[in-house]
C-alpha cells in the first residue's frame, strides 16, 4: 500500500510531459478556428464576385440588348461571369432604375464539426438607356 502512495505522489509531482498534454488540447479548436478563417475569406470571395457577376449581369441587360435578350440568357450570362464555389442563379427584372438583376447562390460554411448552408444574394440596378 505504501509502494503504490508513493507512486501516486511522485506521478502527482512530475511535470514531464505537461506541454505535450497542453499542446493537445489546444490544438483542436486551433485547426477549428483556422478552418472557419479559411471559410470566412471563401464567403468573402464569393459575396464579392456574386455582386461583379450581378452588376455585369445587369449592364448586359440594359446595354447588350444582342447577348442577354430575355431572363434566361441573362441568367446564362451572369454564370458565365461567376467563379466562386456553387451554382448561382440570376434573375432579371425591369424595374424603375432600369434593369436590375439578383444573383443568389448557395454557400455551405464547414468549421470541422458543422456544415451551414447559407444563401448569399447580391443585387445590382444599371440605368436603361
Amino acid at each position: 500500500m505504501r509502494a503504490m502512495r508513493t507512486f501516486v505522489g511522485r506521478l502527482r509531482r512530475d511535470e514531464a510531459g505537461s506541454s505535450a498534454v497542453e499542446f493537445v488540447l489546444i490544438l483542436i479548436p486551433m485547426v477549428m478556428l483556422t478552418i472557419g478563417a479559411i471559410n470566412l475569406s471563401l464567403m468573402v470571395y464569393t459575396v464579392a464576385n456574386l455582386n461583379y457577376a450581378a452588376e455585369d449581369a445587369a449592364r448586359c441587360n440594359a446595354v447588350k440588348k444582342t447577348t442577354c435578350t430575355n431572363a434566361a440568357t441573362t441568367n446564362t450570362y451572369g454564370r458565365a461571369r461567376y467563379k466562386g464555389p456553387g451554382v448561382p442563379t440570376f434573375t432579371a427584372t425591369s424595374p424603375a432604375c432600369g434593369s436590375r438583376v439578383v444573383g443568389t447562390v448557395p454557400y455551405v460554411f464547414t468549421t470541422g464539426l458543422t456544415s451551414t448552408t447559407f444563401t448569399l444574394s447580391s443585387q445590382a440596378c444599371y440605368p436603361a438607356t
